[in-house]
């Protein structure tokens, strides 16, 4: 299944942890966003292993948007640059 998942993390440290967990499961295509083509099996190790990460703060959140394989494969892109690599990552 193809999912898109954003996240909103206020604290640095741990953003950066949400954002090094979904690098192994993904494909980060803009600042707080990724796409991952994964199995149920994996989704919910991804799900688990970000709950973890997340911790309890009312302030932060990830989202997961679940498209059908029909969906994934209209996505298009106009513009914008890939985003740069870890060290050069906006936090």
């Amino acid at each position: 299944m193809h999912i898109v998942i954003s996240y909103d993390i206020q604290d640095d440290k741990r953003r950066l942890k949400i954002h090094k967990a979904l690098k192994d499961y993904g494909t980060w295509v803009q600042y707080s966003v990724f796409e991952c083509h994964l199995k149920q099996k994996e989704l919910l190790r991804l799900r688990h292993r970000l709950k973890q990460l997340l911790g309890d703060n009312p302030d932060d959140s990830i989202r997961f948007y679940g498209l059908c394989e029909e969906c994934a494969a209209k996505i298009e892109r106009i513009g914008g640059i890939v985003p740069p690599e870890d060290g050069a990552m906006i936090v």
